[in-house]
């Protein structure tokens, strides 16, 4: 495998950055951790927000994204993500991606476009309700037959191998789950388009490989690290025992679904969001999580009902296929059935600190999607705005790459993997214990509603269970599951103290210590901690340097 690129992860930020590349005629490795389709844009139900209707406009879009962002967003990378909207939907149409339409004037078609919360006017354009799957499968065959594009699946990267300053990534150390060895991979450039970290708690909408590789990765190379206590809880994942993180998209209220409280006879009752808000189910994530949450806390309910009973039966049907079929499997039938929903952990708004171009604080390593901390997003993520930025972000960074890839230097020669100091464990238990404590405790102390003792709990408990990983980590032969676990920690770690850093209330950041928010919004930002050694990455060294605290 020979290529100037190196990129971590096959979502839409790493499939269209791949794509956009190859066709300019750059050899492109593009690294997945299971199956090349596969990661949380396979998940997306909702669609991509982007001006398209006439009666819209690019302000009125800024303006619903920082309304949202809670005064975070920076209003650069808004209008930088929001003007290049229309754009990406174009190039998704000219890779063969299909889309839901309506007939327009005359019978001419056009694009449907729903709306979400949040959202002033309908701009969400999507495929049914199984947008992401579309986007994902599209790009990902239109991969697979481009011969510049080179795909390993089933690898798991270790962590970015830098050169001697510690200040270029030259690669990354790539574990084979099939032959269970680590091998060093080098690359002119290394793009993180490797998802959020939202499997930190317990309850997530996202699939198990969303450990904040990335975030993790990048920040143990010394880059800033953004915004991570901003953690968005997605308000309606479907609550079913024989069903995991099942999402119940924002559309179905965006099209005129109610949550209400369940009754005495397992009727739909009471709609409680008209008392929270005047946008009531329209009102941002933030809001509608809190008050489902309050709800759920003051009368002790397992879960709400999302009801959309009162819509169109076959409008229910036509629009939300994929939904419909599911919650039918298990005896739920949505058009006559209140849905029983909760909130879980849905998408990290924070990340790696970057540039409008996804250039990260160390050289040629980018970082796309929602492993970035763009500034879009501020205190609260604007619902479909997150596949518009991996398009808007891949897009940019496949123009720098291009640009200035003839002048990047080629790797030498890699130190390989050194695996000869560390012995294969019969304690595999830990490691799931591990992961069980972490994401439990993370979900009841650091979750939708907090409190400084909770999150000093928090702390406690992580560094305690750093510790007792890195020592794991630098005595055992690594493992896919002990990877993820190694990087879920530190993410944890980030998110707890950038909460604790943060003494207001803001967006999807709610303390009963400090209710109200602050005059001025300013970002967390945590500077990344610098490698001490050459950065190889030798076990030796490796061990030493996750020996050291956070700072």
């Amino acid at each position: 495998m020979s290529s100037n690129i190196l990129i971590l992860g096959s979502g839409a930020s790493g499939l269209s950055l791949a794509l956009r590349l190859a066709q300019a005629g750059q050899q492109v490795t593009v690294v997945s951790k299971t199956r090349l389709e596969s990661g949380s844009t396979l998940w997306a139900q909702g669609g991509i927000s982007a001006v398209i209707d006439k009666g819209d406009t690019l302000a009125a879009h800024v303006k619903d994204t920082l309304i949202a962002g809670g005064g975070l967003c920076d209003p650069a990378a808004v209008e930088f993500a929001v003007e290049r909207g229309p754009e990406a939907i174009h190039w998704l149409l000219d890779q063969g991606v299909s889309f839901t339409q309506d007939d327009g004037d005359g019978n001419e078609a056009r694009l449907h476009l729903t709306r979400e919360g949040g959202h002033s006017h309908r701009r969400v354009v999507h495929a049914a309700d199984s947008t992401g799957r579309e986007v994902e499968t599209t790009l990902a065959m239109l991969a697979i037959d481009h011969p510049n594009i080179h795909i390993r699946e089933r690898a798991v990267a270790v962590d970015l191998i830098l050169d001697p300053s510690g200040q270029r990534a030259q690669g990354a150390y790539l574990y084979d789950r099939e032959s269970k060895q680590v091998e060093a991979v080098p690359a002119k450039v290394v793009a993180l388009c490797t998802g959020g970290a939202n499997q930190v708690y317990l309850y997530s909408s996202n699939p198990f490989g969303a450990s904040g590789d990335g975030i993790a990765m990048a920040w143990r190379a010394g880059c800033r690290v953004g915004n991570m206590e901003f953690m968005q809880f997605h308000p309606t994942c479907l609550y079913h025992k024989d069903s995991r993180n099942f999402l119940m998209t924002e559309a179905l209220r965006g099209e005129g679904g109610y949550l209400r409280l369940p009754s005495q006879n397992g009727e739909p009752g009471e709609r409680f969001m008209l008392k929270v808000d005047e946008r009531a189910e329209l009102a941002p994530r933030d809001i509608v999580a809190r008050a489902i949450d309050h709800e759920m806390k003051r009368l002790g309910l397992q879960h709400v009902l999302l009801d959309v009973t009162h819509l169109d039966a076959d409008f229910v049907r036509s629009h939300f296929p994929s939904i419909h079929a599911h919650c039918l499997e298990l005896g739920i039938d949505i058009t006559t059935d209140p849905i029983p929903v909760v909130p879980s952990a849905h998408f990290t708004c924070g990340g790696v600190v970057t540039d409008f171009a996804a250039r990260t604080d160390v050289a040629n390593l980018y970082a796309i999607g929602e492993v970035a901390c763009t500034g879009l997003h501020g205190a609260n993520r604007l619902a479909s705005n997150s596949l518009l930025e991996c398009l808007v972000f891949a897009s940019a960074a496949a123009d720098d790459i291009l640009s200035r890839l003839d002048s990047i230097e080629a790797p030498g020669k890699l130190k390989p993997w050194d695996a000869s100091r560390v012995t294969d464990s019969d304690e595999d238990v830990v490691v799931s214990h591990n992961w069980l404590e972490l994401r439990t405790f993370m979900w009841d102390y650091v979750g939708i509603v907090r409190t400084t003792k909770r999150l000093q709990r928090a702390l406690h408990r992580v560094e305690m269970l750093r510790q007792e990983i890195q020592e794991y980590y630098g005595n055992y032969r690594v493992s896919h599951h002990l990877i993820e676990l190694r990087n879920l920690v530190v993410c944890a770690e980030l998110i707890v103290r950038s909460a604790l850093s943060r003494r207001e209330s803001r967006g999807l950041h709610f303390t009963t210590d400090y209710p109200d928010a602050l005059p001025r919004a300013e970002p967390t930002i945590l500077p990344g901690r610098k490698e001490q050694a050459s950065a190889s990455f030798n076990r030796e060294r490796q061990k030493e340097v996750e020996m050291q605290s956070i700072s």
